[in-house]
This record gives C-alpha cells, structure tokens and sequence, in this order.
C-alpha cells in the first residue's frame, strides 16, 4: 500500500508540475512544449484515475459487506 501511496504523490506532483509549465509556456509563447506538457498531464491523469480504480477495487475485496 506504501507503494500506492507514493506513486500517487508522484502522479499529483506531475500533474501540478505540468500545469505550472503549461502556464509558463503559455506567457512565454512556446507552444510546441505546451503540447507536450498537456499530453503528459494528460497521461498522467489516466494513471492516476486508474490507480485510485485499482486502489477502491481492493479495498472492496479487503472488506466484502
């Protein structure tokens, strides 16, 4: 579960780090990183989603009702 834990500060961590850039690209003109920063928050987004998925999936079958 530590596991988890850790790669979902990293997932969020990602996913504020490419909205920081996409912001500075944005002010800066630079588009071409900007594209890339969307799909990688993007990308990251689905992961996290995936996780979080993954995460209630196992708890269900941790504790069944």
């Amino acid at each position: 579960m530590g596991k988890k834990f850790a790669l979902n500060i990293f997932y969020n961590l990602g996913i504020i780090l490419s909205i920081f850039g996409l912001i500075w690209c944005y002010n800066n003109g630079k588009y071409i990183p900007a594209a890339f920063l969307v799909g990688t928050a993007a990308c990251l987004l689905y992961f996290k989603v995936q996780l979080m998925k993954e995460i209630r999936r196992s708890y269900k079958e941790k504790d069944p009702e």
